[in-house]
């Protein structure tokens, strides 16, 4: 059994992260703002499912009050620590970009600095397919150069990544970046594709289809991605004995650092992901075909390899069984 810190614990991932850790025995100390990106009544209503619990705690703090911070991890001396609280959306980051420092940068660096001062085993933290960016080499892979970011979400959450390695390597802090596709499933966010498509057609009002369809996501269910984070995160990060200066490798190094990818490796195109929500639903979808939005990317696909060899997972939830589940989860949750 661990002590474990899950920021972002009332967030989607970080609620499924919880439950799994806690049916497992480890003490989870659960982290959150609660801010209202979007609805907090359903932030709260995933928090209900494991308060109670007698190995949870939950805590209400933004990670940008540096003396908070730093008075939790003083007194609760964790064993490991998943930060997965971020400002999320490609979008919204045209809009707030100041979120996006507060959260993902200035937040990141009080994680870093608690881990560094109390002894923290290993940080494993969120980053993003987001930072793929302007690559077109398919598929994503963690050893690719991924310096053009086309959002300020996918630059923070690259920053993540080279302020990790920098703690790993001067404090030889062990730290493994998680890079999610697109992830969906029950109790996902509001914001995100399917739930927004979900809500529209059960209403009978039009969805807004960018790229006019044509994007291709690497659509990765929520229990393959938690498996993933779970995998990792009793994994500690080590060194690469191979890394070389002379030809560094972007997904590892000399210093207890690693990346990897979490995905489906198999990009469905929305058009697909709509039709199957139509057939799950039995409703047909009234379709608004929009161009590509700024800050989007057309396409991503998951090199899940380093994954597969280093933890022995692959994720392998199809797009059909996901939609019928979180369509279930929906209509239980919002019933008509």
């Amino acid at each position: 059994m661990s002590k474990i810190l899950v920021t972002g614990a009332a967030g989607f991932i970080g609620f499924h992260l919880a439950k799994v850790l806690l049916d497992r025995g480890d003490e989870v100390v659960g982290l959150d703002s609660l801010n209202d990106y979007y609805d907090v009544s359903l932030k709260q209503a995933r928090l209900a499912q494991i308060e109670g619990r007698n190995n949870f705690r939950f805590v209400k703090i933004d990670l940008a009050d540096r003396e908070g911070m730093e008075a939790l991890f003083r007194d609760e001396k964790f064993d490991r620590v998943v930060n997965l609280a971020a400002q999320a959306g490609v979008r919204y980051s045209l809009k707030n970009p100041h979120a996006y420092v507060d959260s993902n940068l200035v937040g990141f660096v009080n994680i870093l600095e608690g881990c560094r001062h109390n002894g923290v085993q290993h940080l494993v933290y969120a980053s993003s397919s987001s930072v793929y960016g302007a690559n077109t080499t398919m598929p994503f892979s963690v050893h690719h150069n991924v310096d053009h970011p086309v959002s300020l979400y996918a630059a923070s959450k690259k920053a993540n990544e080279l302020m990790a390695h920098t703690y790993a390597h001067l404090y030889r802090l062990p730290v493994t970046g998680l890079r999610f596709f697109t992830v969906y499933g029950p109790w996902g966010r509001p914001d995100m594709a399917l739930f927004l498509f979900t809500k529209a057609i059960l209403e009978g009002k039009p969805i807004d289809v960018f790229n006019y369809g044509k994007m291709r996501r690497d659509f990765t269910y929520i229990d393959d991605i938690v498996e993933g984070v779970v995998r990792t995160l009793d994994q500690t990060a080590q060194p690469n004995p191979d890394w070389s200066g002379a030809a560094p490798d972007p997904g590892t190094s000399n210093a207890p650092y690693r990346l990897y990818n979490i995905g489906n490796n198999n990009p469905v195109e929305l058009l697909h992901l709509i039709q199957t929500l139509e057939t799950a639903l039995g409703k047909t979808a009234e379709k608004n075909l929009l161009p590509i939005q700024p800050g989007d990317v057309p396409a991503t696909y998951a090199d899940v390899d380093d994954l597969t060899r280093d933890v022995g997972f692959k994720p392998s939830t199809s797009i059909e069984d996901g939609v019928a589940r979180f369509v279930e989860w929906y209509k239980g949750y919002y019933p008509c």
